[in-house]
């Protein structure tokens, strides 16, 4: 059994867009990004902070799973560019390393 996306992952769906390092370093500067690994799906991250899935975020938060971009991972965003995907949920812009196949 499938369950439908909400409006809400449909809309933040719609809003997600490749980005750059190079354009996300002014937001790290005012320190509003968070990453998300990998594993998670970026937008049910953001639809739980939109939504202020407090548990769920803190399940996140306390497995390391999102977590406020710290400097040595800017680094190594800095230093490899990847390519990420972003999706803003205001305070935050939430990014994550695009899978590579």
């Amino acid at each position: 059994m499938t369950q439908e996306p909400s409006t809400l992952y449909a809309k933040l769906l719609g809003e997600t867009a490749a980005i750059t390092w190079k354009e996300l370093e002014p937001f790290f500067a005012k320190g509003a990004l968070l990453w998300v690994d990998p594993a998670l799906d970026l937008i049910a991250a953001a639809e739980a902070v939109a939504t202020d899935d407090g548990q769920k975020v803190a399940a996140w938060l306390t497995a390391d799973e999102v977590a406020k971009l710290s400097e040595t991972r800017a680094l190594d965003l800095f230093e490899r560019d990847p390519e990420l995907w972003a999706v803003v949920v205001s305070p935050w812009i939430l990014i994550q390393e695009r899978a590579t196949k």
